[in-house]
């Protein structure tokens, strides 16, 4: 413990005490995933990014000490004494503490959100039962972070300088009350980002302003900053860019389509649990080596596909809502915000209209990542989960332990049950094996072995759990009158460096395989439209021949032409806007960039000075969707029964 110092003195050596411990935590931020940012870092200059570093930790030191500042600085004498130097000490030492716990875990989640989290992860999780299991397993994974929190923890207790007390009562009042008086602007100013009535907050959305890429706020902005700025805030904000007839001109998500003939067709859909386009083989025919997905490579060849295809969030809640609902994830997930309350549709709703008998599975204990009350919002009947599928086959030991039951076994009970359901029926299941802690069966440890990064093992195990499907359901005579539809949640961990990039990030596969090849689903990679997960719902309707009003923030690719297919997803305060070769960014406000998403960099030239006229038509283009979005989430307009002005 150090020595005791004038209180100016101590004060001020435990602030910078606690910005460097903030920077420290950064650093091992940026060293445990350094893969992940560090062919943007090449090519992006490092001063902007240290200033708005240094903003963003003024924030949040100043949110974690304002206990400790208070207790050290209410001018009360009789609180002053040895005790109260003590609980001072531990106020510094346990909020600081808790900022530094929660940068170490987001060293972690990070490459998988994709951002820094904020407080929607206490409701993301709320559901989970078994969270002390996976908690456990990442403590044990990663426990060379839980050995640096504990010495930084301790570094802040070991070089935490005490205040000495000021003797005389009429000075202590007069110098705690000015202390206080000069301190509490200087915390405000802090919080606030900077000095004027012309500075509001910031906010999240403000470290775009030091940064080239979406990726690269996450190591601008620190994690208790992001969690307490979100703190009980709605996501949405309505915007008025446009009146309501130029609005509807330009997007107008409720859709209807003529019905030419109408289908009785089966409908199955497989959201697969982080298979990015990054790991399958039929995607990246310029790999020398061996693919991890023959059987899903095989099935694509037979199928219909898109060689631009993007998914519209990055978390498994994302994927539910965007694949069956038609809604992208843009801010905060869908599932978390107020707005989830709202009466929403989806492929199974709309299908049950017509007589449809309609399921959803997923191996996790019900009610995990609030996917039953999804379903049940949306419309499907019948929901088996991991309680099902024990009452099934009780006395199984099918469950990996931290999330669900294993893809093979659960893909089998899939199948089975399809075969009991009243055709026509529509179904859907979300896999979960090919997820973090990126294990698999223990007869399997020895047959998929790790690559090039712990996933690849789990996407070998996969793909195998696909092929067990489709044989099985291959024999059953519903199999040849249904429509099969596969697309992944969300990307996961990267290796290869064409992936590496803003647009790369979410590169998904859409795929819609037809056993009898007809069409439009006739086998084919499509090159010239863009796909997205929010298009699956409108695209399987339109192929159904489903008459009646639906909302969907996506289109049929039945129908669009290849000039109007475009895709649009939100990463770290910014809207990414895909269409034709290019993609826009969107703050809110203005246009920041717009790159060519054929170029396979991470060091994207910026396009905006040399095609400004696409860009404006892209910027007009997604206002419209946003501001769509935002009213509609806002005033209950998620059904067309409920679209009133």
């Amino acid at each position: 413990m150090r020595k005791e110092r004038n209180i100016v003195v101590a004060l001020i050596s435990n602030i910078v005490l606690a910005y460097i411990v903030l920077a420290g935590c950064r650093l091992l931020f940026l060293f445990v995933n350094y893969d992940m940012f560090a062919q943007g870092l090449q090519t992006t200059p490092w001063w902007p990014m240290l200033k708005g570093a240094l903003r963003f930790d003024t924030a949040a030191v100043c949110y974690l000490n304002i206990p400790y500042i208070v207790a050290l600085l209410l001018p009360l004498h009789i609180k002053e004494g040895t005790i109260m130097q003590k609980i001072e000490r531990l106020l510094f030492v346990l909020c600081n503490g808790i900022g530094v716990i929660a940068n170490l875990c987001d060293a972690v989640y990070v490459p998988f959100s994709g951002r820094r989290t904020t407080w929607s992860l206490f409701s993301e999780f709320s559901n989970e039962g078994n969270i002390a299991t996976i908690i456990g397993h990442e403590v044990i994974a990663h426990w060379y972070l839980v050995v640096a929190g504990i010495f930084i923890i301790w570094f802040l207790w070991y070089f935490y300088t005490p205040a000495r007390n000021c003797y005389g009562l009429l000075k202590y009042y007069i110098s705690r009350t000015l202390l206080l008086a000069a301190v509490a602007p200087l915390i405000i100013f802090g919080i606030r980002g900077g000095i004027g009535r012309t500075v509001r907050p910031i906010s999240l959305n403000d470290a775009n302003e030091y940064i080239t890429s979406p990726s690269q706020a996450a190591i601008v902005l620190n994690t208790p900053f992001s969690m307490i700025r979100t703190i009980g805030k709605n996501p949405f904000k309505e915007v008025n860019f446009f009146d309501e007839k130029e609005l509807s001109e330009i997007f107008d998500p409720i859709l209807q389509y003529p019905a030419d003939t109408t289908l009785r067709k089966n409908v199955v859909v497989f959201i697969v649990e982080s298979f990015g386009k990054e790991y399958i083989g039929a995607y990246n025919p310029h790999r020398d080596e061996a693919t991890l997905t023959p059987f899903l490579d095989s099935l694509i060849s037979v199928s219909h596909t898109y060689a631009y295809s993007y998914g519209n969030g990055r978390k498994s809640i994302d994927g539910m809502p965007s694949v069956l609902s038609g809604i992208p994830m843009f801010v905060e997930p869908f599932f978390v915000t107020p707005s989830s309350l709202n009466k929403v549709s989806g492929i199974a709703g709309e299908l049950a209209k017509e007589g449809y008998h309609t399921a959803f599975f997923h191996g996790a204990p019900n009610g995990s990542m609030g996917f039953q009350a999804f379903a049940k919002a949306t419309g499907f009947k019948e929901y088996y989960g991991k309680e099902e599928y024990d009452a099934k086959y009780s006395g199984n030991d099918d469950f990996d332990g931290a999330w669900a039951i294993w893809d093979e076994p659960f893909f089998k009970f899939y199948a089975e049950t399809l075969g009991t359901l009243k055709e026509p029926f529509a179904a859907s299941m979300f896999s979960a094996s090919s997820h973090h802690p990126f294990a698999v069966p223990a007869e399997y440890a020895n047959i998929y072995k790790e690559g090039k990064i712990p996933i690849h093992k789990c996407i070998q195990y996969t793909d195998n759990a696909l092929r067990g499907f489709f044989e099985r359901a291959s024999r059953e005579p519903w199999f040849k009158n249904t429509l099969f539809v596969i697309t992944a949640d969300h990307t996961n961990e990267c290796y290869d460096q064409r992936y590496n990039t803003p647009s790369g990030a979410f590169e998904v596969p859409v795929i819609f395989y037809s056993p009898t090849a007809d069409a439009p689903f006739t086998p084919a990679v499509d090159s010239v439209r863009i796909a997205q997960q929010i298009d699956i719902m409108p695209t399987v309707l339109d192929y159904l021949g489903y008459s009646r009003p639906f909302l969907s923030f996506g289109k049929s690719l039945l129908r669009l032409e290849p000039q109007d297919s475009y895709a649009v997803n939100w990463v770290s305060g910014l809207y990414q806007y895909f269409k034709d070769e290019y993609m826009l960014t969107f703050d809110g406000t203005k246009a920041v960039s717009l790159t060519d998403i054929r170029c396979n960099s991470a060091s994207q030239e910026n396009l905006l000075d040399r095609a400004p006229e696409k860009a404006a038509i892209m910027e007009r283009e997604l206002k419209a969707i946003i501001q769509q979005y935002m009213a509609r989430m806002l005033q209950d307009r998620l059904v067309p029964s409920d679209d009133k002005q």
